[in-house]
């Protein structure tokens, strides 16, 4: 699976699932999403820094090389993410009209 579709699946599932308390996020965890921990975390990381989700903690040691996340890992989504959402949404229905798959 590429970045940009796990950035989607991440978006949404936390779309669907704002404000519910009862979220379990271990559905957007690596062994969920089939990929290594070291991407994954750097992918939620990168998410959160352009603005996508928020709630993260993470740190870098100075003999890292990359920040590391800390646990528990409850991230939410925020507007611009949401408005992310929107408009792949609406991508994905155009290039589908211009394909003629009409879907609704």
């Amino acid at each position: 699976m590429n970045d940009f579709k796990i950035i989607y699946r991440i978006l949404r599932f936390l779309d669907r699932n704002k404000g519910d308390e009862t979220c379990d996020f271990r559905a957007i965890y690596p062994d969920a999403l089939y990929i290594p921990e070291s991407d994954w975390e750097q992918i939620l990381i990168s998410m959160q820094e352009s603005g996508y989700i928020q709630g993260l903690v993470y740190s870098q040691k100075i003999d890292e090389k990359f920040p590391h996340l800390g646990y528990p890992v409850n991230p939410r989504i925020t507007l611009k993410g949401m408005e992310y959402l929107a408009e792949n949404r609406l991508m994905k229905k155009a290039a589908d009209l211009v394909k003629g798959n009409v879907t609704r």
